[in-house]
């Protein structure tokens, strides 16, 4: 009997879902097209796995592309038995712990930038999401498409008193080309721009100061471009986006390989032309 309402149950959170795509403004034609036809398939005939089957094989050629919009791809993954367990925003924001701070960083694609952190210890919860720009509730497309001014961004809330924002910072460098202000790495556009978004004046003279000695250290042979703004509103991004590297391990495995690739050469080539720099020096 559980079992059996339980399928009811998962049923009905998957009409729902559809019936709340095809009013989601965001959703495109196409997909909204295919939307249609299965709800009125579902709501004149009872098998509903065989209409969930034929919605999943018309979505499948543009999930496998990853070119569906996120919240129809979150669907696509819940019909695949995906995982769609939904970000707790409401605990990211909880405010009954006693020691907590936000910070907020761009660098990039944000898949690649919420594992490094959130694996610290000290780490409460991170948060994909866009920033640094003048539009109100954003969608990706929107981003993507330079509409909004936003940059894609995580913020992240830690515990002081274990993790220091210093420590948050450093580790911020190591995973970003701080020398790249049109995007970082295969990322291009100005929604990829590195900037770091600063709570409050201590905050800035943290960053300042660190971006200063990352300068005089001569580790880039151009010069250090990561903007320090202040931080605004942060608008959470679309469920399929949080959490990316538990959701899509392999694909992030890949994409995470890719850029330690690059940055590990892009550390090689300056630390060759420091030693000549050094050398031409001397003589």
């Amino acid at each position: 009997m559980k079992a059996g309402a339980e399928m009811k149950s998962s049923q009905e959170e998957i009409v729902n879902d559809i019936y709340n795509l095809i009013l989601n403004p965001a959703t495109r034609a196409w997909e909204r097209s295919l939307l249609v036809k299965a709800k009125n398939a579902l709501s004149t005939k009872h098998d509903f796995s065989v209409q969930i089957e034929k919605l999943e094989v018309a979505l499948r050629p543009l999930a496998l592309r990853d070119n569906l919009t996120p919240d129809v791809m979150d669907l696509y993954m819940k019909i695949t038995d995906g995982q769609t367990k939904r970000f707790d925003i409401a605990k990211h924001y909880a405010e009954n712990l006693p020691q907590r701070e936000r910070a907020i960083f761009a660098g990039g694609c944000f898949w690649c930038m919420v594992e490094p952190f959130e694996t610290r210890r000290g780490i409460i919860s991170v948060l994909s999401g866009y920033t640094g720009g003048y539009t109100d509730n954003p969608t990706y497309e929107q981003v993507m498409g330079g509409y909004t001014g936003h940059v894609e961004a995580v913020e992240i809330i830690f515990d002081p008193k274990i993790i220091r924002y210093e420590e948050l910072v450093e580790l911020y460098w190591k995973l970003t080309d701080p020398t790249d202000g049109l995007g970082q790495v295969a990322d291009r556009g100005s929604n990829y721009r590195p900037v770091i978004f600063v709570d409050n004046e201590q905050q800035r003279q943290i960053a300042e100061k660190s971006k200063k000695r990352l300068a005089k250290s001569h580790q880039y042979k151009r010069p250090i471009v990561t903007a320090i703004e202040t931080a605004g509103v942060f608008w959470p991004a679309e469920n399929f986006h949080q959490q990316f590297y538990k959701k899509n391990p392999k694909r992030y495995k890949r994409m995470k390989q890719t850029r330690q690739q690059y940055l590990a050469f892009l550390a090689l080539q300056n630390k060759v032309w420091s030693v000549l720099n050094r050398f031409r020096g001397k003589r």
